[in-house]
């Protein structure tokens, strides 16, 4: 049976980045791999495709790397969720100032909480953040 998974950009760095890498994030990519669903807000794709570059700029990573990774990430069949973003204004703006979050962070719990998912991510105040609202992050 295949379940759902709402993930942040830090996961995507965990599973692109060695020096990122962790259990959690392993095991979560091996589900997907096996079917089970990303689901994503459209922010996702800009953080990580800016974060990459990041790494590449500081010399974490080289060019071929960074272009791999995202051919890699590209792959991954992934369910955009674009009905958050209208709510930015909205209920979103409202769990990161209840939550003490950047709106970005927000984005990826109101989709969890809106579609009850749990949420994969490597930030502890989103992870906090989610645990708070009721909504499981992913641990194993």
């Amino acid at each position: 049976m295949s379940a759902a998974f709402v993930v942040d950009a830090s996961m995507a760095f965990a599973w692109i980045l060695p020096s990122q890498s962790s259990s959690a994030a392993e095991a979560l990519l091996k589900r997907v791999e096996e079917g089970d669903e990303i689901v994503v807000p459209p922010l996702w794709f800009l953080e990580v495709a800016n974060g990459l570059l990041a790494a590449e700029r500081r010399k974490t990573i080289a060019a071929p790397e960074r272009r791999l990774a995202l051919e890699r990430l590209s792959g991954l069949a992934l369910t955009i969720d674009e009905a958050h973003a209208r709510d930015a204004f909205g209920r979103t703006s409202a769990l990161a100032e209840q939550y003490g979050l950047s709106v970005y962070d927000a984005a990826y719990l109101e989709v969890a909480i809106r579609r009850n998912l749990p949420l994969g991510t490597r930030d502890r105040a989103l992870r906090s953040a989610a645990r708070r609202s009721g909504i499981p992050p992913f641990d194993h």
